[in-house]
């Protein structure tokens, strides 16, 4: 039997209130966690709390970023960790919340900044199978049609879909195969000098090249992470050690909104399964709050 929002006897995950809270808006959530951390209505539950803040928080609640920082500093519910506690006063503070402002400069260490990183809740209900959906959209320019014409060619060399390279493609370089970021990646597929050496690129501006390096990495992420397209496409994006660390795309709004921008285009969660080129990954797990 179920209390109010309390947990199950077959634990946290099989709580069907808990996972309708899961889904409701950050207000919502930030509500329900500061019940669960001053035990309002609810019996006391700093987990619970931290993980429903977590989810506010990295939605850009600026309320559910600042209470992150307090439980920090103040070690509730957790262990005190003022190189958190700054890092999610200084998220707070940013968008111009005056206490977060306060707060990071008691705890702020310029020696030790730190990333802000939390646990979000996961929702167990099984998800349906992804529908397959590969949008073709009409090349632009003459240029661009004879790149995905390379790409249709190259691709099935590789064991991957020529959907998924083009909308990598795409968000990557935009098809400028002369493209260069501010981090030296580079060409169509924005390899960075390291990649483009890992997988025997000597001209990464070569269009042929270039693909040719950009498909085998993401072959390689592909098997690593067994077809699972959102962790190779973060992979991709923030490296693939990263995604180990966090056991899951990382928490950086960048990864995040490319990740989701590819999965938009490519329509697809799930990748046919690719040469076995390396060993699966060993994800880590999160690092429990309590």
């Amino acid at each position: 039997m179920f209390g109010i929002l309390g947990v199950s006897a077959h634990g946290m995950s099989m709580d069907p209130a808990w996972i309708k809270l899961i889904k409701e808006t950050p207000v919502a959530q930030v509500e329900w966690a500061t019940r669960y951390e001053h035990g309002e209505g609810v019996p006391q539950n700093y987990e619970r709390a931290m993980q429903l803040y977590c989810a506010a928080a990295r939605r850009g609640h600026v309320q559910a970023q600042y209470q992150l920082g307090w439980m920090y500093a103040n070690a509730r519910g957790v262990a005190r960790n003022d190189a958190q506690a700054a890092a999610w006063f200084r998220l707070a503070a940013a968008k111009g919340d005056a206490p977060a402002k306060r707060m990071l400069a008691r705890v702020d260490d310029p020696a030790k900044v730190e990333q802000a990183h939390c646990v979000e809740p996961v929702n167990p209900t099984p998800k349906p199978p992804a529908p397959v959906i590969v949008r073709r959209k009409k090349p632009t320019s003459p240029e661009q049609a004879q790149i995905v014409s390379l790409v249709n060619r190259l691709a099935p060399g590789y064991g991957l879909q020529p959907a998924l390279v083009l909308a990598v493609i795409e968000a990557e370089s935009g098809f400028n195969s002369q493209a260069r970021s501010v981090k030296n990646a580079q060409g169509l597929m924005q390899l960075i000098p390291e990649t483009a050496e890992r997988f025997g690129v000597q001209d990464p501006y070569d269009p042929v090249q270039n693909l040719q390096g950009g498909m085998a990495y993401l072959r390689w992420l592909l098997a690593y992470f067994q077809g699972d397209v959102r962790l190779s496409l973060a992979g991709y994006n923030a490296g693939e050690g990263a995604v180990v660390r966090y056991g899951g795309v990382p928490p950086y709004a960048e990864t995040r909104a490319y990740v989701e921008k590819i999965i938009r285009d490519y329509g697809q969660l799930a990748h046919p399964l690719v040469a076995p080129v390396t060993r699966p990954a060993v994800l880590a797990n999160p690092s429990p709050l309590m």
